[in-house]
């Protein structure tokens, strides 16, 4: 059955359809996890107490937009960063893709997906790995999982490139070049004052 997406205020929506591809579930610590964050200024709804982003990594042919597509928008720490897809409508992060589609990829956010109280773990599986700890607030927490994280990530990529599903996005034109919105790249000031805030 599909999981819900939709942003905060209802205006965007759609669905994961989980029976067309894998999920891999982990929390990621990581500094531009938390500065994406304070940039949407939603530390607190997206971030747990120690700054870490719970992700469901999947394939993008897996996402459907039914609503709202309009207000999706898109942003990027750096020129060659991460494309962090949000609503701006109200800020809910959606996830997180490379610039090239070649590369099937999305993590979603579970901002997006935290509705109708169903959970997460029943919906994904449980949480295989913890990752980026050094830069956690706290907590002494230790990572694990990566390396099966990444080997995972990686079949995803292989399995989308041969079997040509990675042509199935929502995030890119049919040229499969020009993403469906211009991301904005943030100066280097920009970025350091994000920094500078976790």
């Amino acid at each position: 059955m599909p999981h819900p997406i939709r942003c905060s205020c209802g205006a965007v929506r759609g669905a994961f359809d989980s029976s067309s591809g894998p999920a891999n579930r982990l929390v990621c610590y990581c500094k531009d996890c938390q500065s994406f964050a304070h940039f949407l200024k939603r530390p607190h709804d997206i971030l747990d107490r120690y700054g870490g982003s719970e992700i469901v990594q999947t394939l993008p042919r897996s996402i459907t937009f039914t609503a709202g597509v309009e207000n999706l928008a898109c942003m990027r720490l750096s020129e060659k960063g991460l494309m962090r897809w949000y609503a701006r409508c109200c800020n809910t992060p959606i996830g997180n893709t490379l610039d090239n589609p070649q590369f099937a990829f999305v993590g979603l956010v579970h901002s997006c997906l935290d509705q109708d109280g169903q959970s997460l773990e029943m919906a994904f599986g449980p949480i295989r790995a913890v990752a980026f700890t050094k830069s956690a607030k706290g907590g002494n927490l230790k990572q694990k999982g990566l390396v099966g994280a990444v080997v995972r990530t990686a079949v995803m990529l292989a399995r989308g490139r041969l079997n040509g599903s990675y042509r199935s996005t929502p995030f890119f034109k049919a040229d499969l070049k020009t993403p469906i919105v211009q991301p904005q790249v943030l100066s280097p000031q920009e970025r350091e004052q994000l920094r500078a805030a976790l």
